[in-house]
């Protein structure tokens, strides 16, 4: 048999397990669903509202759930909801020309894949963020300041839109 026929023969061979992958979202890695088109969808309006710098539109998008723990052994930097619009205002009123961008790497439902999603499903995001904004220091002087991080986002689903529980 000639190399050119065996080499038909292995692309025969490969292609039907190739095609029982599904499809991707473009651009990620991450399944392409309706659900999880849906929960990055929830996930691109709050990088939107991070740019803009709206504290607002961000204060909106928690669930009365929502929980921070900051990433840090100590509970004296945790808040809650109650606490999160006076975070959000905070942060925004220091910042300016802020530019956020994310790379979505992987999302996990706690409610499995299922096309109808129960009230209370959770759904944790995984993303690379690259970020950068100007702050004034203590000498009154503009700083930029770039940022990259791993960062999850914890939604969950509220019956008619995902909600963040964490992470923003």
């Amino acid at each position: 048999m000639s190399r050119a026929a065996l080499c038909a023969l292995a692309v025969l061979a490969v292609a039907p397990a190739c095609a029982r992958h599904s499809s991707s979202i473009p651009g990620t890695k991450i399944g392409d669903d309706r659900v999880n088109r849906e929960i990055l969808a929830a996930v691109e309006q709050y990088r939107i509202a991070v740019e803009k710098g709206d504290a607002e539109a961000l204060f909106l998008m928690a669930s009365e759930n929502y929980s921070e723990d900051s990433g840090t052994v100590g509970g004296e930097d945790d808040y809650g909801y109650d606490g999160l619009k006076q975070v959000l205002v905070g942060r925004f009123r220091m910042a300016r020309d802020i530019r956020f961008a994310m790379k979505y790497v992987n999302i996990k439902r706690a409610c499995g894949g299922a096309d109808e999603v129960p009230v209370g499903c959770v759904a944790r995001v995984e993303a690379m963020v690259d970020a950068s904004f100007t702050i004034v220091d203590a000498r009154g002087q503009d700083r930029r300041a770039d940022k990259r991080d791993q960062n999850e986002l914890v939604l969950e689903w509220a019956g008619d839109r995902w909600k963040f529980i964490s992470g923003l």
